[in-house]
């Protein structure tokens, strides 16, 4: 399982992780995409923005590998602003290559270009 160097591992001041520290001696759990209804808690869309935007700082527009990426966070972004950047996808694999969609970032989360976290 790759290591994503320098990635923050959490959402700074809450518990919302971004990163796991080893693999699942299981495998990998599978990738789903999960509803974001309208009604979250505002932590949990303040989670997600964190994690946009580390994803946008990070990797930019190049494919990247899933590597240590928390599931449970990623899959309430993937099949919208994060998506398979390789046919055919194994959502079960922590070499996955996924890449971020740029559109619907700027839509969805238009604070996740800017240089510092913004709520």
């Amino acid at each position: 399982m790759l290591k994503h160097k320098g990635f923050p591992s959490r959402l700074p001041g809450s518990d919302f992780q971004f990163t796991i520290r080893r693999d699942n001696k299981g495998g990998a759990t599978p990738l789903t995409a999960r509803e974001r209804y309208a009604d979250r808690r505002p932590a949990d869309r303040r989670a997600d923005a964190g994690f946009i935007w580390a994803l946008v700082q990070h990797f930019g527009e190049e494919p990247f590998e899933r590597g240590n990426l928390d599931a449970g966070r990623l899959n309430w972004v993937f099949g919208r602003e994060v998506i398979p950047a390789e046919d055919p996808f194994d959502p079960a694999s922590y070499e996955a290559l996924l890449r971020i969609d740029i559109r619907r970032v700027q839509a969805n989360f238009p604070n996740a270009f800017a240089e510092e976290f913004i709520e």
